[in-house]
């Protein structure tokens, strides 16, 4: 698969909020409060990013936008996985996993000791794809959000 990665630029964000909001009404029924989510996270990594230790990576493929994952300083230890995304036709074809494994060495090359991400339980391909990258479960939670009943999940792993 030919995809280059850059770094989060003109237009992601609007991409971002637009496929997150879309995707996850489509396959879980969240309600419009998901996408504000993901405009507030991005509204403050654009507002407070520290580029030698905060990092967004977009996938390309030509000219499309195929997907997005981005670390985030939580303190000098730890980073914090956010916004991964895929478009749906390329779930399954190895790229989520080559970005898991770009995003976890840069996170090392910085000297975080750990990462951390939060997720739901119904995102079944992803926490299978951290599990096999060293990822380890913590905490498991129901709750109500996005207008649905969720399991909030959080997840760990030692770089």
């Amino acid at each position: 698969m030919d995809v280059t990665f850059r770094d989060f630029g003109p237009g992601d964000a609007g991409w971002l909020v637009q496929q997150h909001g879309d995707l996850y009404a489509r396959a879980e029924g969240f309600d419009e409060t998901f996408g504000a989510l993901v405009a507030d996270i991005l509204r403050d990594f654009e507002a407070h990013r520290d580029p030698a230790m905060e990092r967004a990576w977009i996938a390309w493929q030509g000219g499309a936008r195929l997907g997005s994952i981005f670390c985030v300083r939580v303190d000098a230890d730890t980073a914090k996985l956010r916004l991964f995304l895929l478009v749906p036709q390329v779930r399954g074809l190895g790229l989520g996993q080559r970005m898991l494994e770009e995003c976890m060495g840069w996170a090392r090359r910085r000297d975080y000791r750990r990462m951390v991400l939060w997720t739901h339980e119904s995102h079944q391909a992803a926490c299978a794809l951290y599990r096999k990258a060293g990822w380890r479960l913590t905490r498991s939670v129901p709750v109500r959000s996005f207008g649905v009943d969720l399991v909030e999940q959080a997840w760990e792993v030692d770089l």
